[in-house]
């Protein structure tokens, strides 16, 4: 299905998708080949091309900020040249998709309609939770945004805050989960296939995320909703086969990474990452760069100019691409959330005292976790890398988060949303700025700056936004839980 180019502000209805004729002039403006409803499948298929993050939603941006990837020739964002980056197509493509899904189902003129693709509930709540995603994604990068008035039709909403939009975020997951009827699947999922048990640990599992996310501006809500998720109906992620992930068939529809790279070599695998899996004999590094003819994968040295990165990858032929080719071949499978993580969230939360498991059981599971997800498991090198000094849990709790943040930060790989996240939430691992920093307080970006369009066509609440910002709108303001 082709993305919709149709020009939308965070919300307005678009005529293309919903012709209703005027009843001033009875049927004369009804255009007999217009889509009167939507097909709501189709909505939700469209919704769902590009549900995985790591190369999506401004991701590869976040790569470079938590020096996941490293840029071959145009190095302006790894040198934090300050963006304008709108989240205008979000709200006008995939969040108006759901919006449209959640009415369709509700309105009493278009619910049986809809009901053809699945009961009404059942595609109300999958499209609550695709959605829920989707704003997370979003807040995590911008801070405080339209969100309880978005999507309404309203061409000024206010901006929430971002713990508000936490708080929604962690009321529609728990009740989408509760939403789920006997009823038939939805049509259209191409992620689960329409298996209703995945898509509850899904919406489980992503709280469980967003708790450990709270863990400074508010462990008492974070733990609250950590157990609450834990002891949720469906259960969350503990095994590989209940991994969310998005299966691409190539074609017309390739997989985002193959297409990062179809004619371009704009992006490698940064040094920063590969030294860390080097360090510990991680056998991920040849699943995460791709190694060269003698098996080595040889990174690209991060943050440097646009000359110093045109004389490497000149010096440098075999320098490695983002994955291994398996994994970004047109066909290939792209992960959203993973077994690994979900078991390294309760590592870190039974050592925060969270929770009365064993951090680390949860830790050693949620690695091998990682090691199967990407094939390269052997129990003898698994056994070898788990009692390394820099791998193996110590007897401090210092020394246990740490070492449980660190390789949370590695198995989000290439999940730059998340990694960036997790870095700034942490502070793990000391990433340090490029030196070669072309933004005025020459540090990693902390936040998105808000699109140049908001000043201009919602001004009063972009304000309001602004100035619950220390430093005003900037990349080095911190979001609400970056502390």
């Amino acid at each position: 299905m082709i993305r919709k180019n149709i020009l939308k502000t965070l919300g307005f209805a678009s005529v293309m998708l919903f012709t209703a004729s005027c009843s001033d002039f009875g049927t004369m403006n009804d255009n007999p080949n217009a889509i009167v409803t939507p097909v709501t499948s189709a909505l939700l298929t469209n919704a769902l091309l590009d549900f995985d993050s790591p190369a999506t939603n401004g991701s590869i941006r976040n790569g470079l900020y938590c020096q996941y990837f490293a840029e071959t020739q145009y190095t302006e964002t790894s040198l934090y040249a300050i963006p304008q980056i709108g989240w205008d197509g979000n709200y006008a493509g995939s969040l108006y998709d759901l919006q449209n899904i959640i009415n369709n189902n509700t309105d009493p003129a278009t619910k049986a309609y809809a009901a053809l693709n699945g009961s009404n509930n059942n595609q109300i709540a999958l499209a609550r939770i695709v959605k829920a995603y989707r704003f997370l994604m979003l807040t995590d990068q911008w801070g405080d945004m339209p969100y309880s008035e978005a999507l309404q039709l309203k061409t000024q909403p206010k901006y929430d805050t971002q713990q508000e939009i936490y708080t929604g975020l962690f009321k529609e997951l728990k009740e989408a989960v509760a939403q789920f009827d006997g009823g038939a699947s939805p049509a259209g999922d191409i992620v689960h296939s329409g298996n209703l048990t995945r898509w509850k640990k899904f919406a489980n599992s992503l709280r469980l995320i967003m708790a450990v996310r709270l863990s400074k501006v508010d462990p008492t809500t974070g733990k609250a909703q950590f157990l609450d998720a834990l002891a949720s109906s469906g259960g969350v992620i503990d095994a590989n086969e209940d991994n969310t992930q998005v299966a691409y068939p190539g074609g017309t529809f390739n997989s985002p990474w193959y297409n990062t790279y179809n004619g371009r070599k704009d992006y490698g695998i940064s040094d920063v990452i590969v030294n860390m899996l080097y360090a510990t004999s991680d056998a991920r590094v040849n699943a995460y760069g791709e190694p060269n003819a003698s098996g080595t994968v040889v990174p690209m040295p991060y943050g440097l100019t646009r000359d110093d990165a045109v004389n490497y990858t000149n010096a440098h032929a075999d320098w490695s691409r983002i994955l291994n080719p398996t994994y970004r071949a047109g066909s290939a499978t792209s992960f959203v959330l993973t077994a690994a993580s979900v078991y390294l969230a309760r590592a870190e939360a039974a050592a925060l005292g969270w929770t009365t498991e064993s951090a680390s059981t949860m830790y050693s599971k949620g690695l091998e976790m990682s090691w199967k997800q990407w094939g390269v498991f052997d129990q003898a090198k698994f056994n070898a890398f788990m009692s390394n000094a820099s791998v193996q849990l110590g007897t401090t709790n210092d020394d246990i988060l740490t070492k449980v943040r660190t390789q949370r930060y590695i198995s989000f790989f290439p999940d730059g949303a998340n990694g960036w996240s997790e870095w700034r939430r942490t502070g793990v691992p000391a990433l340090a700025p490029t030196p070669k920093a072309t933004n005025v307080s020459k540090q990693i970006p902390r936040r998105f700056v808000y699109g140049s369009n908001e000043p201009n066509l919602n001004k009063t609440n972009y304000q309001a936004a602004v100035s619950r910002l220390t430093g005003g709108d900037t990349q080095d303001a911190k979001i609400w839980w970056d502390k």
